[in-house]
């Protein structure tokens, strides 16, 4: 019964993140039936995927040069692996357990679909635009980020903290789960569901309370011991980038009609000798 409460407490949450739009969104024409809108948005889904998979193709100076800083960025970061695991841990007797769970429950890829299935399949029958395009954006994103991590898992094989191995151990290529830490993949899933959900909104304190609940799923996988600062680090980044780069083709294609939200938040990265990390600047 636990997993079926926490997903229809993270539908519930996605759901009600768009209540106070729902009804200022412009809807589809009556005349198109779903199985037109669906196979628009499918087609829309892949041609995300292809874009933001082939963006290195095209890359040019200043994208190297961004690539370059976040690969920095994670390497100085390794210096405080060790210090931030024994503060995680630290605090796990008085973490609570219901927050945990939900962290669990949220990055689980079976239960993460099936959350957004019932976020698309309500927008589809409404013919919402807005939803339909904010799960067009979530899916294609998490395919493309799913993709990524599950590779570099298996590519870099580092050592989860909880294996009692050093966090700089790695196994290229193993099979065995205790080797699979980098990337996060709770991370990605759940930093990118939270991103491309608040980029619909103008309002700083609902992107704020949006991104506090995304930011659970890393916190409790850092309490749980199954990854380092860096794992989190580095899928917080790469989840904000591809968002942003699905949802730039989805605008530059005029996808969906609806105005494209100002920018509110502008994410950098940081590194310098006292700071390393991602900065939003409002």
């Amino acid at each position: 019964m636990r997993p079926l409460v926490f997903i229809c407490a993270l539908g519930l949450f996605i759901n009600s993140s768009f209540a106070q739009n729902l009804y200022a969104t412009k809807t589809s024409d009556s005349t198109e039936t779903v199985w037109t809108l669906l196979k628009y948005d499918t087609k829309h889904t892949l041609k995300g995927v292809g874009y933001s998979l082939s963006r290195p193709v095209h890359w040019k100076g200043d994208d190297f040069a961004k690539l370059g800083i976040l690969l920095a960025s994670t390497a100085a970061l390794t210096t405080a692996d060790n210090t931030s695991r024994s503060f995680f841990q630290n605090q796990k007797n008085d973490f609570p357990e219901i927050v945990r769970d939900f962290g669990w429950y949220f990055g689980s890829p079976q239960n993460y679909f099936m959350a957004n299935a019932g976020l698309y399949g309500f927008g589809l029958l409404t013919k919402n635009e807005k939803i339909r395009k904010t799960s067009v954006l979530i899916i294609s994103s998490s395919i493309t980020t799913g993709l990524i991590q599950t590779f570099s898992k298996t590519a870099f094989g580092r050592a989860r903290p909880s294996s009692g191995l050093n966090h700089l151990e790695f196994k290229p290529f193993s099979s065995e789960g205790s080797f699979h830490s980098f990337p996060s993949g709770h991370t990605t899933l759940s930093i990118t569901m939270a991103h491309a959900i608040a980029k619909q909104f103008d309002n700083i304190w609902v992107k704020i309370g949006i991104y506090s609940v995304g930011a659970i799923p890393p916190i409790s996988r850092l309490i749980d011991d199954a990854h380092w600062i860096t794992d989190i680090a580095f899928s917080t980044a790469l989840s904000i980038i591809v968002v942003d780069s699905i949802d730039k083709y989805l605008y530059n294609e005029n996808a969906y009609d609806y105005p494209q939200k100002k920018k509110h938040i502008s994410w950098n990265l940081r590194f310098g000798t006292n700071q390393i990390g991602i900065v939003g600047t409002f």
